[in-house]
């Protein structure tokens, strides 16, 4: 009973991760099941089953508060499908002892990625119109391979081409991934049953991630407006590293003081990106804080204006954001450009 309290506590935490970053359930999950032992196989069609009712629930809320992008759901689901399909059955070819290092790699991988990803700030790419089939076809077959035979990584691979691709707001990136995975889900548990059976999956595994995730989905939905994802994904991501360079130490047999000085330079630079992360946030804020001045100062009286924008400016420099030589009333609104960018 302890074990599946704390395996329902691992859905919500999981969940709301998700929900406020558009990835990490997956990874987070299934970095906990192969910590504790499971079979890679096991352990991802578990979560892939639990997914299924969690991505629903979380499909329902994201539409409800308005952040589904319809298209965009109809033409990377398909495609996310099948590579989901075609990773599971492939995972549940090879054996357990081979099966470990490759979802561990995936995942560190991954892990990895989310440590420089919200490490700094996301440069988004102006380009108008709508995303075309031939960028997100492709895109979602290889999400939804990876995101099989590593127990996670629809949200990882998905989430930052759509945002970079400035096309779309962050809000219905984030809605219309977690919408779409609802069907990867779903078909990456029919590759685990054809390949595994009804016994491959750890049914109460599965229902405690639900019940967890299930309560987690709704409060995920209204995060998303407002959890900083800079500080979320970079502690998220130093979490699935550190855990997975265990199982991978383990498979290169790795011993001495090797583990040891390996695991040190892992979490210096898990506190690197953490503090990156924090000063990305900060530039954020402070850029939007100078637009809002400089919009004050085009409404205000001229003295008025003038020490808003003054204000504004001095605390942005003594941040130590911006140089002094950018402190006037003359360029806030370039003085944002340059720190957003």
């Amino acid at each position: 009973m302890r074990k599946l309290l704390i395996l329902a506590l691992v859905g919500l935490a999981a969940q709301l991760v998700d929900g406020a970053l558009g990835m990490a359930y997956g990874l987070t999950s299934s970095t906990l099941l192969l910590f504790a032992g499971v079979a890679p196989a096991a352990a991802s069609a578990s979560v892939h089953l639990a997914e299924i009712g969690t991505t629903l629930a979380a499909g329902v809320a994201h539409w409800r508060f308005g952040n589904v992008d319809w298209r965009v759901v109809g033409r990377i689901a398909v495609p996310g499908a099948i590579g989901a399909f075609a990773g599971a059955t492939f995972l549940s070819a090879i054996s357990t002892e081979a099966a470990a290092p490759w979802m561990a790699a995936i995942l560190f991988t991954l892990g990895a990625y989310l440590l420089v990803r919200f490490s700094r700030p996301l440069r988004a790419n102006r380009a108008a119109g709508p995303l075309r089939g031939r960028f997100l076809g492709p895109l979602g077959l290889v999400a939804g391979f990876v995101d099989a035979t590593g127990g996670g990584g629809w949200g990882p691979v998905a989430t930052p081409a759509l945002l970079v691709s400035g096309r779309m707001e962050p809000r219905k990136v984030i809605g219309s991934v977690d919408t779409a995975e609802f069907v990867v889900a779903g078909a990456a548990s029919a590759g685990f049953l054809i390949g595994l059976g009804v016994e491959g999956f750890l049914l109460p595994t599965v229902a405690a991630l639900l019940v967890g995730g299930l309560v987690a989905a709704p409060i995920a939905a209204w995060l998303v407006r407002i959890v900083p994802a800079q500080l979320l994904g970079a502690t998220i991501g130093g979490v699935i590293v550190l855990t997975n360079a265990r199982t991978l130490i383990r498979a290169g047999e790795l011993g001495g003081p090797v583990p040891s000085l390996l695991y040190v330079l892992l979490a210096a630079g898990w506190l690197v990106a953490l503090v990156l992360a924090v000063r990305a946030l900060r530039r954020t804020r402070l850029a939007r804080a100078i637009a809002q001045a400089a919009l004050a100062a085009d409404a205000a009286p001229a003295t008025v204006a003038a020490e808003a924008v003054s204000a504004t400016a001095v605390a942005a420099h003594a941040s130590g954001a911006v140089e002094p030589a950018t402190a006037d009333a003359d360029r806030p609104r370039r003085l944002a450009a340059a720190v957003e960018g």
